[in-house]
């Protein structure tokens, strides 16, 4: 909670999480401290059937202590396997994410993706509104090379799709490539937002410092 409003104090309104993080309880306690309608809650489910998504989306409200989320997205598609027919199979979850935006639970979805092949069924769905996806200079954990991720995400961009970057550090693995890292982010020109971990405030205000000082 203290790094969240920590964090909103030097600018960082978008607040990523997902169900399986365990940290709805946290955004809910930071939201006594910061207005509502100045941060953007992203959060993640891992239900794939209708009644599942419904009584996730329901549940999420109460545990953020919220009347609406910002963005709700279906969670790590392709982990597992390619889910190249994810916009086929899960029609139920996307209806439940679909009703809940018309009543105003929820103002975006979409979907994270952990293979090419899902991030190729979300560019072409008319359904996605947010696409989270992994992102670095170095290609690191990436769903394919940067150029096909790159030249995908520029065709979703211009269909009027919201793109998020995760894994802008790779996990880590670019922390002695930060700036490089974190201008890539910056430049590229494909991302909306991004998401970065911190853990400390030391460490936080490193990070929005050197996003201060990248030159683009």
């Amino acid at each position: 909670m203290d790094l969240l409003c920590h964090g909103y104090d030097q600018g960082l309104t978008f607040w990523d999480t997902a169900d399986s993080y365990g940290t709805h309880p946290h955004m809910a306690e930071a939201l006594k401290y910061v207005p509502r309608d100045k941060v953007v809650i992203q959060t993640k489910s891992d239900s794939r059937t209708y009644d599942e998504m419904k009584a996730d989306v329901d549940r999420f409200l109460t545990e953020l202590n919220t009347s609406y989320i910002d963005i709700v997205l279906m969670h790590a598609l392709g982990l597992n396997e390619p889910e190249a027919d994810w916009p086929l199979r899960l029609q139920g979850a996307m209806d439940a994410l679909s009703e809940a935006r018309q009543q105003g639970k929820v103002r975006a979805v979409g979907c994270s993706v952990h293979s090419i092949e899902a991030l190729r069924a979300a560019s072409t769905s008319p359904w996605v509104q947010v696409q989270v996806v992994r992102l670095n200079c170095a290609g690191t954990l990436m769903d394919a090379d940067n150029a096909t991720v790159v030249s995908m995400l520029s065709g979703m961009r211009a269909a009027g799709k919201a793109i998020v970057g995760i894994k802008i550090l790779g996990e880590g693995g670019l922390r002695t490539r930060l700036d490089e890292a974190l201008k890539y982010a910056l430049t590229v020109g494909v991302l909306d937002a991004f998401v970065v971990g911190a853990e400390g405030k030391a460490e936080q205000d490193d990070l929005v410092r050197r996003i201060a000082n990248v030159s683009v």
